[in-house]
């Protein structure tokens, strides 16, 4: 194995052990915190729940990238 690998793979150990504690961290101020954790919702998201979702939006961008890169590996040749 290579070099670059370890030091990815060592990368990538510290990354995720920092999110972990610092997601636990996160946690335990919320437990300690009293009252309620969920907001109003706008209307406008209330009307449109679909179209206003972050995630339907990153998987349409996803998709029209996706099919670009076919397109354009299509009509490359």
């Amino acid at each position: 194995m290579s070099t670059y690998f370890w030091i990815l793979s060592l990368i990538v150990v510290v990354i995720i052990g920092f999110s972990f504690v610092y997601t636990t961290i996160i946690v335990k101020n919320q437990k300690n915190i009293k009252g309620e954790f969920d907001s109003q919702i706008s209307e406008k998201v209330q009307e449109h729940p679909y179209i206003r979702n972050p995630i339907f939006i990153a998987y349409l961008v996803f998709a029209g990238l996706l099919l670009l890169y076919i397109f354009y590996l299509f009509f490359s040749r």
